[in-house]
């Protein structure tokens, strides 16, 4: 049950980021991180926040061969 919650999550992230713009197949936390190694600001704001429940999350998050399907442009 537990691991059926967690990929649950992770569609609902993954729809969210949809729904934003981005690549169905990337969480919105690897699409800040790389937002935030490019110094945008909403993916260090995101990424900051998200630092507070668990250091370096958006880091540890980015799919680095996910991303190029994104509807919109960050």
């Amino acid at each position: 049950m537990r691991r059926y919650l967690w990929n649950l999550l992770i569609a609902l992230d993954q729809g969210a980021n949809a729904v934003l713009g981005g690549d169905p197949d990337e969480t919105i936390s690897s699409r800040a991180g790389k937002a935030m190694r490019e110094e945008k600001r909403w993916g260090c704001v995101l990424c900051r926040f998200l630092n507070w429940f668990q250091a370096d999350h958006c880091v540890k998050s980015i799919e680095p061969g996910v991303g190029a399907n994104a509807a919109l442009p960050d």
